[in-house]
């Protein structure tokens, strides 16, 4: 055998950094001289871009070929004989790089605005031959070499190249949407790490396997758009919040696929009467027990329910309903599995070094190092991607409050301050706040909301006025203290009446959305329903008087699946919802109460076009606790849009009860949760009750646990 170089040893090895410096095509004095290492090759021919036929030595029995080409042309192929099969290849150590030296500029400053059309798997077309070029980010990696089912799982057969700051790339030729395949990675100590997916890949494999699949991500089909201002404040949003594994099952507790769920549930969801649909995340993640909230493919819709073109077809399903699609979106954190994101190229690149910094305690996931350009640029990405390419219509972020302190859930000495000494994680508020500034300008139709459980101030305020851009907030205080308030007793409620009162102090200090959501009905919550006092009569009235009061309040509305039936038990990853109860009428009722009640909220411009300003609200009522009666005004923008919204918490019926109105004349009362349509003992107001002129005063009968609202005639 001929007397090799180092160069040529690092080939054989897998460990070369730069293989294009020794493989492919090079000029050597006045010769060309082709290089290619194939191991399971017998023999080697190049084939010139005119067909001459130049054959190629074995200098090495691992499969490290050379030899020399006639005429110095640049284009050739591979001649490969694999015992009696001969196949001709195209050789990756010939073709241009992937990646301009603008893209390399535009990556390091992180301002490139199509990010994701550049890194991961992308067919294409190089130098006139069909391909796929990959590239990774590894900046700290001594090689990284793509594996698949293009070379055998080899990762000595196709080392990619390293680019600027730490960009790895390689085109692959024939390679082809459908193959799979990850990064074999060698870190800064020469340390061999487990295979990793790629962070950018638009489809993976179904758990326990964790390959990534390439995806031609331009050719998915389009969905239609949503309606023209559907996210808008003055508009009404009620959202059903969906974890489409337990929504509804086949035969056999089968998941219903993508396409199985476009047939079903946007349907139900508008005969419901909700506005939106909000998707628990739907990116790739490893355990079916989950939320979905530990993602390790945040560009891939999970492949449980199909593939991302059927994902496609559920939101194109939705909006044909008329339905706006919100996703759960996970920049919080992420987990550590050995595949995934966490020690990626053999250091803290996506993470934190310092475990006070880099990982949470509650949930033993890592933190994103936001203040790192190429992190940044990758979450920041992701979030427009799923707006283009799927046309999704709003993100909620979730774990805002854990994103933005940094003694979030730590002990005294447990965390690091920022460079002012104080907690607020500098590098998160400015990434949050880039974020939303590129969600709107990019897409102005579309939203965000942030779960973000603390004072946080102007959470849903511009980034020009000190905000942090978020087109609307989730309000948990008002969750937390009206469910503490309906739990209790009636007997006790007038003791705990400010906590109805309270969140009226700040309803309007943020773009609200009232949440019962996934949080409220597991870890031994109980469900909605479950939470409710009294005998079995009084649970449900309960339950109808909580959901009106919430319709009736101001701020967007959110309820997770189940609670429309009164789901008794709590949710259960496992299993459907508990459709079997609606043959019951009790749970029919309530399925009819929000039905109504979605209807109601959508035709009454006064429940909706003031939802978050202060003008749209006032109340009538506040000081009778001993009845535990509330009353209020909701207010839309012409003079003669009202609404009145009287709820009674105690289980007495109280006759000839006053509420002061704007004006006289006739009041039809369009809503009664006390309906025997609804389980109710129908006590109520016949329809309408008329306030004398100059008086402006209402004469009601209020009906036990329940709420009823009332609009001007004319």
């Amino acid at each position: 055998m001929t007397q090799l170089s180092p160069e040529a040893f690092a080939i054989i090895e897998g460990r070369h950094a730069d293989p294009f410096r020794y493989l492919g095509l090079h000029h050597v004095d006045d010769k060309t001289v082709v290089r290619a290492f194939l191991p399971e090759a017998s023999r080697v021919e190049v084939v010139g871009e005119h067909g001459e036929l130049a054959p190629l030595s074995r200098i090495h029995d691992a499969g490290l070929f050379t030899g020399t080409l006639a005429g110095g042309a640049q284009r050739y192929r591979l001649r490969t004989h694999f015992g009696e099969h001969v196949v001709d290849l195209e050789d990756p150590y010939r073709f241009p790089p992937i990646l301009s030296d603008f893209d390399l500029h535009l990556l390091g400053e992180g301002t490139h605005q199509r990010f994701y059309d550049k890194l991961g798997a992308h067919p294409m077309v190089l130098d006139g031959v069909d391909g796929v070029g990959f590239v990774v980010l590894a900046p700290n990696a001594r090689r990284v070499s793509l594996v698949g089912d293009f070379n055998f799982w080899n990762a000595r057969r196709h080392p990619m190249r390293v680019r600027g700051n730490g960009y790895w790339e390689l085109f692959i030729p024939r390679a082809k949407a459908g193959d799979h395949y990850k990064f074999d990675i060698i870190g800064p100590q020469g340390e061999h790490l487990p295979l990793k997916s790629d962070p950018m890949a638009f489809a993976a494999e179904l758990r326990p396997k964790t390959a990534s699949i390439v995806m031609d991500e331009t050719r998915l089909p389009r969905p239609q758009p949503a309606p023209s201002g559907i996210n808008a404040l003055d508009k009404p949003i009620s959202i059903y919040e969906v974890h489409l594994g337990s929504w509804r099952r086949r035969d056999g507790n089968q998941w219903l696929s993508y396409r199985e769920l476009a047939e079903q549930l946007p349907a139900y969801a508008r005969d419901m009467g909700f506005t939106h649909i909000e998707f628990l995340p739907v990116s790739e993640h490893p355990f079916d027990g989950s939320w979905g909230y530990q993602p390790t493919g945040l560009f891939a819709p999970t492949s449980r329910f199909g593939s991302p073109e059927d994902f496609c077809a559920l939101v194109d399903a939705c909006h044909r309903e008329g339905i706006g699609v919100w996703l759960d979106w996970v920049p919080g954190h992420f987990p550590d599995d050995p595949h995934g994101l966490g020690h990626f190229d053999g250091t803290a690149l996506y993470e934190h070094a310092n475990p006070m910094q880099g990982r949470h305690l509650d949930w033993g996931t890592l933190i994103y190092n936001y203040g790192r350009t190429e992190v940044s640029n990758f979450l920041r990405s992701n979030a427009l991607f799923w707006l283009e390419r799927y046309a999704i219509d709003g993100l909620r972020v979730d774990a805002v409050a854990s994103m933005l302190y940094l003694d979030y859930s730590r002990p005294s000495g447990g965390w690091i301050p920022n460079k002012y000494g104080g907690r607020e994680n500098l590098e998160a508020i400015e990434f949050l706040r880039r974020v939303n500034t590129e969600v709107f300008r990019n897409f102005p139709q579309a939203t965000t909301a942030a779960e973000e459980s603390t004072a946080w101030p102007q959470v849903s305020r511009p980034v020009e006025f000190g905000g942090l851009g978020f087109g609307y907030k989730w309000n948990m205080g008002w969750m937390h203290d009206t469910l503490r308030y309906i739990s209790k007793d009636p007997i006790h409620r007038k003791y705990h009446h400010g906590e109805i009162l309270f969140g009226l102090h700040y309803a309007f200090s943020e773009n609200f959305i009232l949440p019962l959501s996934h949080d409220e009905v597991v870890h031994g919550k109980r469900s909605i329903l479950g939470r409710m006092p009294g005998d079995d009569w009084q649970r449900f009235a309960n339950l109808r008087t909580y959901y009106s009061f919430m319709f009736g309040h101001p701020g967007k509305k959110l309820l997770f699946m189940g609670c429309e039936l009164a789901q008794e038990r709590e949710w259960d990853h496992d299993h459907s919802l508990d459709w079997h109860l609606l043959s019951q009428p009790k749970y029919a009722g309530i399925q009819a109460l929000i039905r109504d009640l979605n209807l109601l909220y959508r035709n009454q411009p006064a429940l909706h076009e003031r939802d978050c300003e202060p003008d749209g609200f006032e109340w009538l009522i506040t000081d009778d606790a001993d009845r535990n009666v509330f009353a209020w005004l909701r207010k839309g923008r012409d003079a003669r849009t009202r609404c009145v919204v009287v709820v009674n918490f105690s289980p007495n019926v109280y006759y000839n009860y006053k509420v002061r109105v704007p004006f006289g004349g006739a009041w039809r009362e369009v809503f009664n949760s006390d309906s025997v349509h609804y389980g109710g003992s129908n006590v109520g107001n016949i329809g309408e009750v008329h306030a004398s002129e100059g008086q402006n005063e209402l004469n009601l009968i209020l009906p036990p646990l329940a709420a009823v609202f009332l609009v001007p005639e004319g």
